[in-house]
């Protein structure tokens, strides 16, 4: 099984600021703008909220609610109207999609989707420190190749349609990740969905170290300790961002690259802490 750290939402490159944490300590991923996508941010509604009237507000106005959204990874089923049969999915292409089959990463292995978030007060103002926290997971349940398998799927793959990777050209490296239909994962402490998102933000779900002087220092369990026998999380080889303190293991997370992948059955220490993220609530 292979864990797959995937960064996504806005940030200061894409959407121009990090994703909300509200006063109540809600939480939301925002999807990145991106021109020719299915949605618009005004479609899109959470907890009674207008999603384009938060990104118009959040950005000051660089982002308009009338802007494409790019909703993928897809997970929350009440973001807008869905067919009856829709289902959880995330989209890949080019070489990040080429570093994900490089790595083997196929059915039964298991996203966690991370982004930039930072709080917001109850006039809308940012305060204090952005910080790197989960936001998502979704277990593989099925991997399809978009123009070899899903366009010429038929009417088992209509509701697809409104996947933002179903919009772009062809392109053979274009290929979905399903959601399974129940998560599968040692020690869960009570049965989930394949995919989902986490509403509310939690020191736990938190990524970067609590006094980090900047998101990208991680503050992880003792399991992702590298061994010389095991190759660690993909992009971070080089042994000079990872150290031990106070039985924690610390990290400067690499600035390139979407996923970063990490073989669970050679890191068995970190199964437990993702069964303990996904299954706090």
């Amino acid at each position: 099984m292979r864990l797959i750290l995937s960064r996504k939402g806005f940030d200061s490159a894409a959407g121009g600021c990090p994703s909300p944490i509200f006063p109540d300590g809600s939480m939301l991923s925002l999807p990145i703008p991106s021109k020719g996508s299915p949605h618009r941010y005004s479609q899109l509604s959470w907890r009674g909220h207008n999603v384009g009237e938060l990104v118009e507000r959040l950005t000051r106005g660089k982002v308009r609610r009338d802007f494409d959204a790019h909703l993928d990874p897809d997970l929350r089923r009440d973001l807008c109207p869905r067919p009856g049969d829709w289902r959880a999915a995330f989209g890949q292409v080019s070489s990040a999609q080429g570093h994900l089959r490089k790595q083997g990463v196929a059915e039964g292995d298991l996203f966690l989707f991370w982004g930039l978030f930072r709080r917001v007060d109850e006039q809308g103002r940012w305060i204090g420190r952005p910080e790197h926290h989960l936001w998502g997971w979704m277990q593989v349940g099925l991997v399809a190749p978009v123009d070899a398998v899903v366009r010429k799927g038929g009417a088992s793959w209509s509701w697809a349609r409104g996947h933002p990777h179903l919009h772009r050209p062809e392109d053979p490296t274009n290929t979905l990740y399903l959601a399974a239909e129940h998560l599968r994962l040692p020690k869960l402490s009570h049965p989930l969905p394949g995919a989902g998102t986490f509403d509310v933000a939690q020191a736990s779900r938190r990524l970067s170290c609590a006094a980090a002087r900047t998101p990208s220092e991680w503050c992880l369990p003792e399991g992702f300790k590298t061994r010389r026998e095991a190759p660690p999380l993909s992009y971070h080889a080089d042994s000079a961002r990872w150290s031990q303190a106070h039985g924690r293991t610390h990290l400067r997370v690499v600035s390139r690259g979407q996923e970063f992948v990490l073989n669970l059955d050679r890191y068995p220490g970190v199964v437990d802490w993702v069964a303990g993220v996904i299954g706090v609530g």
